[in-house]
Parts: structure tokens; sequence; C-alpha cells
């Protein structure tokens, strides 16, 4: 469990900026107005990380994502950000005081974060199998989030080694569960998985949610997530490939509001009794007291004794050794009994 730590919220605006520059910053102040931690981006040269043959995935399709071509490159190429668009945007994250974020898709976008100061990093899903990408991230010595939808515990194992093998250890790095599909069915969300991921490997876990709602990912904090992702959006109507999975901003805010909740409510292993406890304890607890009247010198039994409240008197925990006992004096019934 993340016992003592804040769960890390990256508000995932990706390109739902559709590639629009005063899109994007509205984005950033609607993340920092629903609290996330970080707002999130997607870096990357549309050429570098698709051929022209390449279609889009049927999610993309569905959420208007191609135009009227089904190639992933015309959809990419019209959501590509600048280097204008990056340092706007890392200047505006820094005004309105949240953290500004970025995943690479290619190894010259890679370095191009890494220019920029970026001291976390992001392994997006499609690249858990990509060695070279692998080498690259880890060769930066900075902390990693690892995303694993659509892959195995064997993918998962191949991409830490490779990691580790560049000298970056596992206690660096933080593996998302994740079910790549927009949206995600609840039926394959499987957040158990997530725990599993933990014990196998010996890393800090998370979760990055692609579920309608916000039930799911505050599910995923009450089970140990220490990192929690979620896409979301101005206004899911718009035309674009991840709009439609993705949360406006109230939702946002809430789903925020319910994770804080959730980690306070998860507090500390330990089981004792809380402040607010304690004011209880006598209203809520019992004593051992006389049931009938009873004479001095008669023996304390089952037949004279019962226990009610208040807790103010001698617990019921010590019936044993009450019964048996003579009566020191007469007791009237319902008056504690005292030895």
């Amino acid at each position: 469990m993340n016992e003592g730590k804040s769960v890390l919220i990256i508000a995932e605006a990706g390109v739902n900026h559709n590639g629009s520059l005063e899109m994007a910053k509205q984005l950033v102040d609607a993340a920092k107005e629903a609290g996330a931690d970080l707002v999130k981006f997607q870096t990357f040269k549309a050429h570098k990380i698709v051929t022209g043959a390449a279609k889009m995935a049927g999610y993309q399709v569905r959420n208007k994502g191609g135009g009227s071509a089904d190639r992933q490159l015309e959809m990419l190429m019209r959501l590509e950000l600048s280097e204008a668009d990056h340092e706007a945007l890392i200047a505006h994250c820094a005004s309105r005081g949240i953290g500004f974020f970025s995943t690479g898709f290619d190894l010259d976008s890679l370095d191009y974060l890494n220019s920029l100061g970026l001291k976390q990093f992001k392994v997006p899903s499609g690249e858990i199998t990509n060695k070279p990408y692998l080498r690259k991230l880890a060769s930066f010595g900075h902390n990693l989030i690892l995303s694993t939808g659509m892959a195995n515990l064997g993918d998962i194992e191949a991409a830490i080694d490779t990691i580790e093998a560049e000298g970056l250890p596992r206690d660096r790095i933080t593996v998302l569960h994740c079910t790549t599909e927009y949206p995600a069915p609840i039926n394959e969300v499987n957040l158990r998985a997530m725990v599993t991921i933990g014990k196998a490997f010996g890393v800090s876990v998370g979760y990055s949610d692609h579920t309608e709602g916000i039930e799911v990912p505050i599910a995923a904090v009450a089970l140990g997530a220490t990192v929690l992702e979620k896409h979301f959006t101005l206004d899911r109507s718009l035309p674009g490939p991840d709009h439609s999975a993705s949360l406006e901003p109230a939702e946002l805010a809430a789903m925020v509001r319910g994770i804080r909740k959730i980690e306070a409510a998860l507090g500390r292993p330990q089981k004792r009794r809380t402040t607010s406890e304690a004011a209880n304890l006598v209203a809520a607890r019992k004593s051992i007291v006389a049931a009938r009247a009873i004479a001095k010198g008669e023996l304390f039994s089952d037949d004279n004794l019962t226990a009610k409240r208040p807790g103010t008197g001698l617990s019921p925990m010590l019936w044993d050794e009450v019964l048996g006992r003579p009566a020191p004096r007469n007791f009237a019934p319902d008056e504690e009994i005292v030895l």
C-alpha cells in the first residue's frame, strides 16, 4: 500500500487539444482546477511513429479520429504539438501551478523532452516491446512509469529487464496496469492484475484508466495504486480519437475528490482506537449490573447479573471472575456491580 504518500494523479490531456494550443491551455486550466498533480500531453512526429500504410485502431475509427481516411498518419499529423507549443504549455503550467508532463512516442521526441528538463518519463503501452525506446529512456536515469496495456507478465518482465540492464533499478519504476480499449469494458479491467504485477516484480504499481466514469480509478487507489492516470477532455462530443472515452472537467474534479477521500480513509494498517471512537466508548460499551435486586452476601450468578450500557463499570469480560463471589452490599436493579 502507498502508506504515507499521496497518490500521483495524472490528468491525461493526450491529444484532446485537437492540435489547438489554445485548447491545450484550456485543458491545463481544467486539470489544475480539478486538483490533478500533473497534466500530460503526447509528444511525437507522426511520420516517425507510423507508416503511411498503418490503419487506425477500431476505437479511433469509431471515435471520429480520421476524417475521411482510415490511416493513422493523416489523423496524427493533425494532432502534433510543435516545440513552440511545448514551451508555451510548460510556461502556462508553471503560471497555473500544475506540473507539465508528456509522453514521447519516438526517439527524437524523447531527447527533446529530456532537453526540456523533465525528471520523469512514461513508457506508453504501445512501446513496452520497443527495446531501443526502452534503452533510450532508461539511459536518461530518471524515474519511469511503465504502462502495460496489451501486455502479459512476460512482456512486463522483458521490459523491466531491459530497463535494468541500462542501469535503472526497478525501485525507480512504477508499473501501471492498463486495458487498452477506449472505453475499456468493465469486465476486461481485471484490477486485481495490478496487485499481481506488484507482487511478481517487486515494483510500485498504479493504474491507467480507460473506463467510463470514475468508480474504477477510485477502486484502484483502494487496491494500492500509487499513480493514477485518466483521460479528460473539455467536451466529450468533440471530434477526435479519445474524447468520447474521456472525463469532462467536472467529472475529473469528482474523481480527484474521491481519490483523496479514499486515501484519507485507507489510513494506516494498525488497528487501534481512534480519537473519535474514544469519545463514544462509555456510551457504546456495557458494564456488569444487577439483573434484579441482590442482597448483601448473595452469590453473584448468571441469574442475578446482566450487562447493560453505559460502560462506566466492570467490563463484561470480567464476568467469570465475578460469578460465585458474595455481594459486598445490597444492589438495586440496574446498579453497577462493584467488588
